[in-house]
């Protein structure tokens, strides 16, 4: 069961970014401060759940989070400032957009830059322990694959109906054979998914 909150003395947002590992489009990332009775059963990693169901807590969430925000950086910034800097600037991003500023933030992960003076602890698989980084990750995963889903039709043969922009070994095989979309990250090394290891 995941935990209602890290501390309760202050209010506390969570936030968790989506589609770091890829290799085209944009990183998203949320921002969800939740009341502190909140519960539910499903919630959880939203790399744990079914797409279905990552799009029906997203319906909760939207109307019984106390305050949320989602905000993206595109392939273009991301290859200037590189994906940890877009990741931590999206999720800085969304905490702008909460209609009540937080007092403390919790964020997925181990690596994060202070937002204005506000308090912050990164917990580590933080999506699968408490319910504003969960709540955070299913926002962020559900707007980037409705991204992915929007341009898929313009670049077919790259797939990201199916694998979003994620390095598949039908999406490197595309890059490899027809080469990289303006929606790709430059800065991206794509290997060829037949080479192996020898080891």
């Amino acid at each position: 069961m995941l935990l209602p909150y890290f501390q309760d003395e202050f209010i506390e947002a969570g936030c968790d970014e989506a589609g770091r590992g890829c290799l085209a489009g944009p990183v998203f990332a949320a921002a969800v401060i939740l009341p502190k009775n909140f519960q539910h059963d499903l919630l959880n990693d939203s790399k744990q759940l079914k797409e279905a169901d990552r799009f029906a807590l997203r319906q909760i969430i939207e109307k019984e989070a106390l305050a949320f925000g989602v905000s993206l950086v595109d392939h273009q910034e991301i290859d200037r400032i590189n994906i940890l800097n877009a990741s931590i600037k999206a999720m800085h991003l969304s905490v702008d957009q909460l209609s009540i500023r937080p007092s403390f933030i919790i964020i997925d992960g181990n690596r994060f830059k202070p937002y204005q003076d506000i308090p912050h602890q990164c917990v580590i698989k933080g999506d699968g322990k408490y319910f504003s980084i969960a709540a955070a990750s299913i926002l962020a995963k559900t707007y980037r694959d409705e991204f992915m889903l929007d341009i898929a039709s313009e670049y077919p043969k790259y797939d990201w109906a199916n694998n979003k922009g994620y390095p598949t070994v039908k999406h490197r095989k595309a890059v490899i054979e027809f080469g990289m979309t303006p929606y790709h990250r430059k800065s991206f090394r794509v290997s060829d998914p037949q080479l192996s290891l020898s080891i």
